[in-house]
């Protein structure tokens, strides 16, 4: 697959945002994620503040799968195509530091509501095995691309045991509160959890979008480099039958 195909220019003008603008828009979400956290979700009636926590803990356990279906689609494409615009490693260290943030807000939770920091339960050991995946996919690209896609391609069959671990086994963690027949969270308390995903989701997004659009300069810079360099070094025919070189 050439790099046309996936045109470059048409993403570049797209993407071409002010700075000021996506500066601006990742403030307001900040501050509006840190307003409706604090000010504006009550507190528990039995966990107190802790259960402010839970506002960072569940986007970034959100995220952290979000983020690894992402870099395992990206994954899929770069083994289909070989292409080298999927070769993107930002996606596995951002997956790998949300990942970590989850079990590190989950361990502050837990500790005054289960007396312990850590429970090798089912939901906590599958995201941990999940940030292991993470850890071996960073280790694999130093060795190879391919063979740090392919791990992750088959490490996606932790992403439905993280889901469904809840009803599959008896674990200290609840089972879903947000479903397809609608949510057992009150809204005062959804709002702060969305508000934090949205911007988590966003600033990820940018990161994605930037890195995407700096290999499409670095290809295009080659690309020119190159042809620069056949031009410089090209045979011109003279009007008298022999060949001179343009320098």
């Amino acid at each position: 697959m050439s790099l046309s195909l996936l045109q470059p220019s048409l993403f570049m003008s797209k993407t071409r945002i002010p700075a000021q603008m996506i500066i601006g828009s990742w403030f307001f979400l900040t501050a509006m994620a840190i307003y409706f956290s604090l000010w504006v979700a009550p507190l528990d009636l039995q966990q107190g503040g802790n259960s402010r926590i839970l506002y960072v803990h569940v986007p970034v356990a959100w995220m952290s799968i979000v983020v690894y279906i992402a870099t395992a689609i990206n994954s899929f494409l770069f083994l289909l195509t070989k292409h080298p615009l999927f070769l993107r490693g930002t996606g596995i260290e951002i997956g790998a530091f949300f990942t970590l943030l989850t079990l590190v807000t989950g361990g502050f939770w837990g500790r005054p509501m289960w007396g312990t920091f850590w429970v090798w339960d089912a939901r906590g050991t599958s995201v941990f095995i999940l940030f292991l995946i993470y850890l071996g996919a960073l280790c694999f690209q130093k060795l190879s691309v391919e063979l740090a896609s392919i791990f992750i391609c088959v490490g996606l069959i932790d992403i439905p045991i993280i889901k469904f671990s809840v009803n599959w086994w008896n674990t200290l963690h609840q089972p879903g509160s947000i479903s397809r027949f609608g949510t057992s969270i009150h809204l005062s308390m959804l709002i702060p959890i969305l508000s934090n995903f949205a911007n988590f989701l966003f600033f990820t997004s940018f990161l994605f979008v930037l890195e995407t659009r700096l290999l499409i300069l670095s290809f295009l810079e080659s690309s020119w480099t190159e042809r620069v360099g056949v031009d410089k070094y090209c045979i011109i025919p003279s009007p008298g039958g022999s060949g001179r070189t343009k320098d």
